[in-house]
This record gives C-alpha cells, structure tokens and sequence, in this order.
C-alpha cells in the first residue's frame, strides 16, 4: 500500500514531534512542512530533504501534487481559517488542541468536515497513550463501580502563552481524557481564576466540571508553581485509581480503599452508617510507547478505512465548549454556566435557565 502523504503546518514547538512521527510512520510520509519562519524551514528542509518547504498555505495548497491530508500545529487562533482552508480544498485535517479558539468556529469545522466527507481529529494526544487506555478498560469493567468524582492535578512552572489563558493551555489534556473514559457530557462548569504575570491572561485556576448523577469533576491548572505535577484520580464506590503520569514506570494504581454505606437496624434503618474500607493495592502492568506515534497512526488508519476518530471533531468541540464555558464563569466570579445540552436540577432545558446563571452581561 502507498503511504499517505502528509504535510506538517506549524513548525515551531509542536510541529518538530509531528514531523519525525509522521515520517517514522509506516502509513505516512510527510511530503512537506508549511511555516512562516524561513530560518526554521532551512533547518527541518536539511533534516528532511525529501519534502517540500513551503512558506504559505497558498504555496501548499499550489504543489504539483499536494498532500492528501495535514496537521495543523500553529497558534489557537489560527487553526479555524486555517483548518477551513485545508477541508475546503478536500484535504483530511488533524489539528493540535484545542480545536479552536471558539465553540462556533469548532462546530463550523465539524459541519464543514462532514459536508465535504473528510476526517477532522483533534490531536488530544493522551487519548492514544496506554495508561489512559488502561484506565478506560478498567473503568469500563466496573472494578471501580459507581464513580463519585474525578481530581486532576496539572501545575508547573510555565511555559506561558500569549494568546490563550492557563485553562486553555493545559485543561483540554484533563477534560478529554475525562470525556474518552467517562463518556458523560458535561452538564455545568465553575471556574476560578487569576492573572499574575498578564492581568488579561488568566495563570492559575480552578475548574468544577458537573457531569450529572452525582459525578463531579475537579481540575487544578496552573503556570506558576515550583514544581510539576500530573496526577488524576477516579474514585469509586468499590475502588479508586491514580494516575500519576510522572511516574513512568508505574503510572497506575488501584486502591481498594474507600466508605462502605449500608442501613443500621430496623429501627434505625432511615440513617446511613458509614464504615472505612482499607485493602490492598493493584499495580497494573502498561506497556510503554510513544502515545503521538499512536495518534498519527490512527489518524491514517481513520483515513484508509474510513472510520471516526478517536478524537474527532465532536469530541473537539465538547472540549472547547467546556473551555470557552469556563472562562466564561471566571469572568463571572465563579458564576456557574449551564451547557446548553444539560439540565438543571429541576429538569429544566438549561438554555431556559442559563441567564439565571450568570450577572447581566456576562
């Protein structure tokens, strides 16, 4: 079978690690690498002599023979008009997260995606690595049983963004991993955040995601702490899991430690007795590799066989409503935002209640 050919928008940060797994590949070749910067093309362009290095889309776009599919790694507020170019002239587009820099522009690119019958997928590349995929099919065999709440950790010092604040650099990791394992939409978002280094860019904050049926989720994220940290923790009614992402060779494990709650007496069978549970632990084995090889892998094979994504477009864009309802919150002081699919307590469509939610004119 022919590889697929591949170009590469973005050269900067990200674009490096997506060049060298596209063209370690078996199913791809990156045929060649878009980016504005023409020092940093002279530099790939040696490394890699056998693809292109253009400077503008348009320059992609106009090759003899042009990719078949890109990826898309350039700033947040780049990757709407430029993914809409690229779907546009019927290339299959994977686009670094988030999806965009808003949930009109997601779901014009999910529509577009669609009505032109390409692959969109989001690169939320934790959804390809094994310890997530662990933790799916242990969530998945009911050894945790009922989940009570999800606590996320992911703090370190920097690196700061210019155009996007704390949450959307590094909460989209959290909330999709969430999203793949839970399968549950959120219902309401609370946020809290403050500025230190920008006062219009937001460094630490704290977000209340409420999944509905008493599932709750918590995620910590923040640019300014001295050290780094990434941890998740899903705790169940039978038992709870850790994910220390830090900790590579044991990034997984499973505590049979939690509450038991059962009726008393007869007579006293209106009151909840609470009992502590403490048994022993579960180590379980992960295999290792390169969740990114996994993504472009999967990205060519959605491509071959046409199939969906993993991560796909709608997967994106329920991330990025998440994003754009948290900061919305943080404008409103901790206001909490119903999603327009959700219901409130009551049953109620959210949207008949959401001005309720939030002060006037937010």
């Amino acid at each position: 079978m022919n590889k697929l050919p591949v170009a590469v928008i973005g050269a900067g940060y990200w674009g490096p690690n997506l060049i060298r797994n596209f063209t370690s590949c078996p199913l791809t070749e990156v045929v060649a690498v878009c980016d504005a910067n023409k020092a940093r093309l002279e530099q790939i362009g040696r490394a890699n002599p056998h693809a292109k290095m253009v400077s503008s889309i348009d320059e992609l776009l106009g090759l003899p023979k042009p990719p078949v599919a890109v990826a898309i790694a350039t700033p947040v507020s780049t990757h709407f008009p430029i993914a809409k170019r690229c779907l546009e002239a019927g290339l299959h587009v994977m686009v670094e997260k988030p999806l965009a820099a808003s949930g009109t522009e997601a779901q014009a690119l999910v529509k577009l995606a669609e009505k032109m019958g390409r692959v969109l997928m989001v690169d939320h590349t934790y959804l390809f690595s094994n310890p997530v995929r662990m933790i799916k099919k242990i969530v998945d065999s009911g050894d945790l049983g009922e989940l009570y709440y999800v606590d996320s950790v992911r703090i370190n010092l920097g690196l700061f963004q210019h155009d996007i604040n704390v949450i959307w650099d590094l909460a989209p990791h959290d909330l999709s991993i969430v999203d793949y394992v839970l399968g549950l939409e959120a219902r309401s978002i609370s946020a809290w955040g403050c500025s230190h280094a920008n006062e219009d860019i937001e460094d630490i904050a704290y977000v209340n995601v409420d999944y509905g049926d008493r599932m709750l989720a918590n995620f910590h994220v923040n640019w300014l702490s001295p050290v780094k940290m990434r941890q998740m923790i899903f705790a169940g009614s039978k038992k709870s899991l850790i994910f220390s992402e830090m900790n590579s060779s044991e990034p997984i494990k499973v505590y049979d430690r939690g509450i038991n709650i059962g009726a008393s007496s007869e007579e006293e069978r209106q009151k909840l007795l609470v009992s502590y549970r403490s048994g022993d632990g579960w180590i379980p084995h992960v295999d290792a590799g390169e969740p990114l090889q996994a993504a472009v892998r999967h990205f060519a094979e959605c491509i071959r066989d046409g199939t969906v994504p993993i991560s796909d477009g709608n997967l994106g864009l329920r991330v990025v409503k998440q994003l754009e309802a948290a900061t919305r919150s943080i404008r409103a002081q901790g206001g909490r935002v119903i999603l327009a699919n959700g219901k409130n307590g009551n049953g109620q469509d959210a949207r008949a209640v959401r001005s309720e939610q939030l002060p006037a004119g937010v």
